[in-house]
């Protein structure tokens, strides 16, 4: 008999699901209900939740996280199993500023002299700009590296790198949902495009498996019949849900991968797991 497969995510808030209740950890932003507890509950795997918001590819290598309430968190991949079978990487947006750019935008609009934008506006002395090549190779070389660490700790692990849900589709126009100038939301999508070509970059060079749900879910944008992130969000006790996945953003996120692995029986995840030790 086979032991349950053991997963293991790393990553921001993108995968860690900051508005989605049940919330595990508030200090983390980390939801009982994200991508990776989803997909475990279909495999029926035993979860190592890594995940805190606001995480960028050094935080998650070796670099200390302090959180905006003050928590602290060790880097993330220190604490991956050696007998991890499956891994899932979702980061890199913070590195390039993608969500943050996003907040500063909407909160400057909304209410240029609050708190908010006032405690974000020193991360934007020359306002938003589109990342340079550099910012997208060192982008693409943090996830590398999570890929090459990884392997040096759980050698038998299957590695993915998940992508970012789409946020500013090609109907994304300035609203309620998305305060935002047409400028702004055309340097949005230059973002977006960046971190997509960084994750293409990443899995060329680390050879990890690209799960692209950015493809995925360009129909699912801010704006569309059916998006699947969350819109601008004024409450102060949800604000870093804003332009977040939703529930039905990580279901979706979970069917894929779980596509792509199969409903893994025992004898699936041994095809891809390598020699597992019996439970």
């Amino acid at each position: 008999m086979m032991s349950r497969l053991s997963y293991t995510v790393l990553g921001s808030s993108f995968a860690a699901g900051p508005g989605i209740d049940p919330i595990l950890d508030v200090h983390a932003q980390r939801s009982g209900r994200n991508y990776a507890n989803r997909l475990a509950r279909m495999l029926d795997a035993e979860l190592t939740d890594l995940t805190v918001a606001g995480a960028t590819t050094a935080t998650i290598l070796d670099q200390p996280q302090v959180t905006l309430l003050g928590a602290h968190f060790p880097p993330q991949v220190p604490g991956v199993p050696a007998t991890a079978d499956l891994v899932t990487v979702t980061a890199g947006g913070n590195d390039l500023r993608y969500l943050g750019s996003m907040m500063f935008a909407a909160w400057r609009r909304i209410a240029p002299h609050g708190p908010v934008t006032q405690m974000m506006a020193p991360d934007f002395p020359a306002g938003l700009a589109v990342p340079t090549s550099e910012d997208v190779d060192r982008t693409a070389a943090g996830l590398a590296e999570i890929v090459a660490r990884v392997r040096a700790r759980a050698p038998r692990a299957r590695i993915l790198l998940v992508d970012y849900l789409t946020v500013i589709g090609a109907g994304t126009a300035p609203g309620p949902d998305s305060p935002f100038e047409p400028a702004e939301i055309a340097t949005f999508r230059a973002v977006q495009a960046a971190l997509e070509a960084a994750y293409v970059m990443a899995a060329d060079r680390s050879g990890a498996e690209l799960v692209a749900v950015s493809g995925l879910s360009r129909d699912h944008a801010l704006g569309s019949a059916e998006p699947w992130v969350f819109p601008f969000i004024r409450d102060f006790a949800r604000l870093g849900a804003s332009f977040h996945p939703n529930a039905a953003g990580m279901e979706a996120v979970a069917a894929e991968i779980a596509g792509l692995i199969g409903r893994a029986t025992p004898e699936a995840h041994g095809r891809w797991a390598g020699d597992r030790r019996p439970g």
